[in-house]
């Protein structure tokens, strides 16, 4: 199965390509999509999508496998990223890719077990499950790799997706 995972924001979009075969991890690319400030905001996520829609294609993507919102104090920038992840969805379901959505501390308890790990702790075990020989960057990067064993993680124990 190859998962795309996202993490999603409009500054930055991190996302994550991993191939799941007998419950084994491969990594098989990561980056992150950076959209200009100056832009307005129907292009930068035009952008965004159009990316995710060229990784989708070219790795083939089964299913995506992306973070929800965490909502903070700045309901601006969360109403800016659910605009991203929606549009994200319709490309997603448009192209017959399935979507899963992910808690923060779904993520943290696939990876490492702990809902209330760090960031770092996230990070260190996507490195080691991924058998990676450095922590992934930039920081979103991971984030969107930790979205692909979740979603494993999740499908392998038949628990709960969200959709």
């Amino acid at each position: 199965m190859i998962i795309l995972g996202i993490d999603p924001g409009l500054a930055n979009t991190g996302w994550g390509v991993v191939e799941v075969i007998n419950q084994r991890y491969r990594p098989v690319s990561f980056g992150v999509i950076a959209t200009k400030p100056e832009a307005n905001l129907p292009d930068r996520i035009f952008s965004i999508v159009d990316e995710i829609s060229k990784i989708a294609d070219k790795y083939k993507a089964e299913v995506v496998s992306m973070e929800e919102i965490f909502f903070t104090k700045n309901i601006s920038s969360a109403i800016s990223v659910a605009k991203v992840m929606g549009a994200i969805s319709f490309e997603m379901r448009r192209k017959n890719i399935e979507v899963a959505y992910f808690s923060p501390p779904q993520i943290k308890t696939a990876v490492t077990g702990i809902g209330s790990a760090d960031k770092n702790q996230i990070q260190q075990m996507v490195k080691i499950l991924l058998g990676l020989d450095k922590v992934p960057k930039p920081d979103h990067a991971a984030d969107a790799l930790a979205d692909c064993i979740t979603y494993a993680v999740f499908s392998a124990t038949g628990s709960k997706i969200m959709r």
